[in-house]
């Protein structure tokens, strides 16, 4: 399979290539624009944001916890995608009701270089961790890790992606987002058609695992349903097309992105949940829908990986250049600097892959919990309008949401067990809800201090 795999891969790269003119200004590479300044319009949009953010992890994230957690567990994985209607409540009122251009800048103008430093520091580790994450899957798409095979496939993959990236910036994401979402979509109908024709879509199967509050399903469903209030505002891929278009188009845009990404990523998974059902025991997933299915769909099931993996890597790399020539001025504000930093980040990501953690979900639940320190600034200052909350508070729940992303990254790779046996999801739940309370609690208690001083000095 790993030579149709590896042709198919190639079409879509050397499309992808061709359809990317040479970026000639900042405003087409950094701002998505075209040579003449027009922004995207509202189907680009769509299709980009969607596309990035089905990425290939995604994908087998949801396959995977629907393996082992039946209908619950895709279905937690599909509600981290309700991101997109909190998302744009974010951009809505950073853009049209505070007047920012960008998150940074909100963040300086409320809590000064501290605000910009936890928040670049977050955002840096996820865009290294995209990278990182859908490298590795396409490397076991082709072969066991540490064999000749999956380090050429991730090389080239690399290799490939970071070349016609670094040709055009944000505005050759953009337009090859249209493609591969096109392509992406005509492969996950073919898919669903080979199962519904294998008869494999049945109550039986869909229903295997019965609803159980206590369950790793559910409890991760409850995390993504307290994690996607601040899970949008940490991923500079959303935030940055959320400064592209008009009001109207942006809202459009994520509005239909919720419910697209909801329901591919839906279908996609119960695959996984189908093979879960028919499983012996000890087989694998991929196992069971390659005995299901057959050669060809599975062909079909790799290639819907790989397309989702390099439109998220495009964009992965063009929201790196961007946070560390724009938002961060840590380079010159050239088109040259940009594509040195998507080098930097490709090579980083790289490194992980060949010395990280292999487990899919821990980068989305750790980045998920990291992200939580933004929950009180999104509710206090942004759409509080609070001017008044002290740095220490941001600080102090910054540094919070950091302890519980590493206990849980202790606790899920088997470092530590301070939390006792629980399943890995229940202790990321109830992490999860310890943070975000606290946060909530430091930035009240910072609140209420600063009203003490100032009764203080009235007095």
């Amino acid at each position: 399979m790993s030579l149709p795999l590896a042709l198919m891969a190639g079409v879509v790269a050397l499309v992808s290539l061709l359809l990317s003119s040479r970026a000639r200004s900042n405003r087409s590479f950094f701002g998505g624009c075209s040579e003449a300044g027009q922004p995207p319009g509202l189907l680009t949009l769509v299709f980009s944001q969607v596309t990035t953010w089905i990425f290939a992890r995604s994908l087998m994230n949801a396959a995977i916890l629907g393996f082992y957690y039946g209908l619950w567990g895709t279905l937690a994985y599909a509600l981290y995608y309700l991101s997109f209607i909190t998302g744009w409540l974010v951009v809505d009122s950073l853009r049209f009701r505070h007047g920012y251009g960008s998150v940074q800048a909100f963040l300086y103008d409320r809590f000064g270089a501290w605000g910009t430093a936890c928040y670049n520091f977050v955002v840096g580790i996820r865009l290294i961790s995209e990278v990182f994450a859908n490298l590795l899957v396409i490397g076991i798409l082709f072969g066991a890790a540490g064999t000749d095979l999956y380090l050429a496939a991730v090389l080239a993959f690399a290799l490939a992606t970071l070349l016609y990236s670094m040709l055009g910036g944000l505005r050759a994401s953009l337009r090859t987002d249209v493609l591969q979402m096109s392509v992406f979509l005509i492969t996950l109908l073919v898919l669903l058609a080979f199962a519904t024709v294998a008869g494999l879509f049945t109550i039986e199967n869909l229903l295997s695992t019965e609803f159980d509050v206590s369950a790793p399903g559910p409890a991760l469903m409850a995390v993504a349903l307290l994690q996607v209030w601040s899970y949008p505002m940490h991923d500079p891929v959303m935030m940055d097309r959320g400064f592209l278009a008009d009001r109207t188009v942006t809202r459009r845009s994520f509005l239909h992105a919720a419910w697209i990404s909801m329901l591919c990523i839906t279908a996609f998974g119960s695959l996984g949940i189908i093979a879960g059902a028919q499983a012996a025991a000890g087989e694998t997933m991929t196992a069971v829908l390659q005995r299901l299915l057959g050669e060809l769909p599975m062909l079909v099931f790799n290639a819907a990986l790989v397309i989702s993996a390099m439109s998220t890597l495009d964009s992965t790399l063009s929201s790196s250049a961007k946070l560390a020539v724009v938002d961060m001025k840590l380079l010159p504000a050239t088109v040259t600097s940009g594509r040195g930093v998507m080098a930097v980040f490709m090579l980083l990501g790289l490194l992980l892959v060949f010395m990280g953690n292999k487990d899919l979900f821990s980068a989305v639940a750790v980045s998920g919990t990291a992200s939580l320190y933004l929950l009180p600034v999104i509710v206090f200052s942004l759409w509080g309008g609070r001017r008044d909350v002290p740095v220490w508070s941001y600080v102090a729940a910054f540094g919070l949401a950091l302890g519980g992303a590493a206990l849980y990254f202790s606790e899920s790779s088997g470092y530590s067990l301070w939390l006792g046996e629980a399943h890995k999801y229940t202790k990321l739940l109830a992490i999860s809800l310890t943070v975000a309370a606290g946060g909530l609690v430091i930035y009240a208690a910072g609140l209420w201090a600063r009203s003490r001083e100032r009764g203080l000095v009235g007095a």
